[in-house]
């Protein structure tokens, strides 16, 4: 009982002194998140802030991680939109999203938490920076102020046509809103000065908190004194009075009508198993105490929080790497700050719902841009290419195809065309051949390389059917770990050969297998 108390008065000494100031940093920053991660994948306000709940009070319990925040991810609205698309309903979109939790439950049950470690990294860079372009993307009409759903499909691509002329920039022009411009580029502006010049010394105010006050402080400025550049109630974020009254519930009756359901659940636990294992492995590094979080036990975690947040009409959730250094930063110590910054997110529903609607959608627009650049910073496409054509074709296909199909083709397309690289890099590198003439005749070295697979059978085949006739050969296996059945096959075949067009042939060190080579050359 005396270690029972000790224990509580240090969790309770450390709540009060550290984690109760993380939690309300990590609150400040998660909130704008909730709802710009909600916009950005085309579900309701309401879906990210249960998200962000389940997140914080949920995962916080179950995961063994002691700073990782889990929430609502940016890097997944692509996939969300995508599917709600396909699918054609939120109910059936939150059955997929509770099929994912399921599915990361059983890799963390089956102890599949490592199978990350196999996906290059240049494709999983790829596959962030695709992500990221995307995000971007997808802010720009709210950014604008735009209130059609056509601005990719038709509006910006006809401006100017030879048919209508100019016609089409009056009409674009009188699409996009002067106070939706002039609050998200004043929000921006601020977002970067802020970063650049006060967060460090002002770093208990995170800088998406600190926009967002910004933004809502304007929009009622212009509200007030210039109302032709006020915004329209559409272009608020609106969270109903009774936010349990609109939560939409999953339609378990299409659970085996539609492999589409399967598909995109497949995709959501990939890719939201992929940035939970890079976010932890992320703030592990970070972890003054050097703590390592148990990745298997983290899947179930996750996966728990994914199945109950799509059974309450929820978006999928990811341990974040924004949310988690926010609380790295802000002091936190243990999984406390992160539970308790859950807490502040149920009470923000209940009782700040006012506050809350005033935020202008363009602001949350912002920050999304600002979270999808630091998935592809120009520095991540320059650093790549700097690491060699090995790291940035991959890259750069991976993002390619992601762009121009979706994220697990385009995973898929980058993981095959760096299986390629491989194998060719292995087809060359099976051995060198070096050859030298003494007293008048040639002699060809072949040193075989630490590993020698069945890939270098064809290019040795032919190396040593060129061999000219009166040479000598020497094959050397002294630094050989592993060499493939196969290639001592050919080796040991070529015998007969050398035996014909009078080589003379010198094995050091190459092991010996039988062959149908003649028994009078054995």
């Amino acid at each position: 009982m005396e270690i029972f108390n000790r224990r509580t008065q240090f969790y309770l000494n450390t709540f009060v002194k550290h984690d109760f100031r993380a939690s309300i940093s990590v609150f400040f920053v998660a909130l704008p998140l909730c709802l710009g991660v909600s916009l950005a994948s085309n579900t309701p306000v309401y879906s990210g802030l249960i998200a962000g709940i389940i997140g914080g009070i949920l995962i916080g319990f179950i995961s063994g991680s002691q700073l990782s925040v889990s929430g609502p991810a940016a890097g997944l609205t692509a996939i969300c939109a995508a599917a709600i698309t396909e699918l054609g309903a939120l109910e059936i979109f939150f059955l997929s999203v509770s099929i994912a939790g399921m599915l990361q439950i059983m890799l963390g049950i089956f102890k599949l938490g490592g199978f990350t470690h196999f996906i290059p990294s240049a494709v999983i860079k790829g596959m962030l920076a695709a992500i990221g372009i995307i995000l971007i993307s997808k802010q720009i009409p709210l950014l604008l102020g735009y209130d059609r759903p056509d601005f990719w499909t038709k509006q910006l691509f006809n401006i100017f046509t030879f048919k209508s002329g100019f016609s089409g920039i009056v009409d674009f022009a009188n699409s996009v809103s002067v106070g939706a411009l002039l609050i998200a580029a004043s929000s921006l502006v601020l977002l970067i000065l802020w970063r650049k010049f006060f967060s460090r010394k002002i770093s208990f105010i995170p800088t998406s908190f600190i926009t967002v006050v910004f933004g809502v402080c304007l929009a009622y400025l212009l509200e007030m004194f210039l109302p032709q550049f006020q915004l329209k109630p559409s272009q608020f974020v609106n969270i109903p009075g009774n936010i349990f009254s609109e939560i939409r519930f999953p339609q378990f009756s299409a659970l085996f009508t539609d492999t589409a359901i399967w598909k995109n659940a497949v995709v959501i636990c990939f890719v939201a198993t992929l940035e939970t294992l890079l976010s932890i492995e992320a703030i592990d590094k970070l972890d003054p105490y050097n703590r390592i979080s148990p990745q298997n036990r983290e899947l179930v975690a996750q996966g728990t929080g994914n199945f109950i947040s799509g059974l309450l009409g929820g978006i999928p959730i990811t341990a974040v790497i924004v949310r988690s250094s926010a609380n790295v930063e802000a002091g936190g110590k243990t999984k406390f700050s992160t539970i308790a910054h859950g807490v502040w997110l149920v009470l923000a529903i209940l009782f700040a719902v006012p506050l809350i609607n005033r935020i202008p959608y363009c602001v949350l627009a912002v920050i999304l841009i600002r979270t999808g650049y630091n998935l592809a910073k120009p520095k991540l496409f320059i650093h790549t290419f700097r690491s060699g054509r090995e790291q940035f074709y991959p890259f750069l296909i991976t993002v390619g195809a992601i762009l121009f199909s979706d994220i697990l083709i385009g995973v898929l397309i980058g993981i095959a065309y760096s299986v390629y690289f491989i194998v060719k890099h292995t087809y060359r590198a099976g051995y060198t051949t070096e050859s030298f003439v003494k007293l008048g005749i040639t002699t060809y070295r072949i040193d075989l390389a630490m590993n020698v697979s069945f890939l270098n059978k064809k290019k040795l085949m032919d190396e040593l059917d060129n061999i000219p006739a009166y040479s000598v050969v020497e094959i050397i296996g002294t630094g050989v770990v592993y060499i493939d059945h196969d290639i001592l096959e050919i080796i040991h075949d070529y015998r007969l050969k050398a035996y014909n067009k009078h080589i003379e042939l010198k094995l050091i060190n190459v092991p010996y297998v039988d062959t149908i080579v003649p028994d009078k050359l054995h």
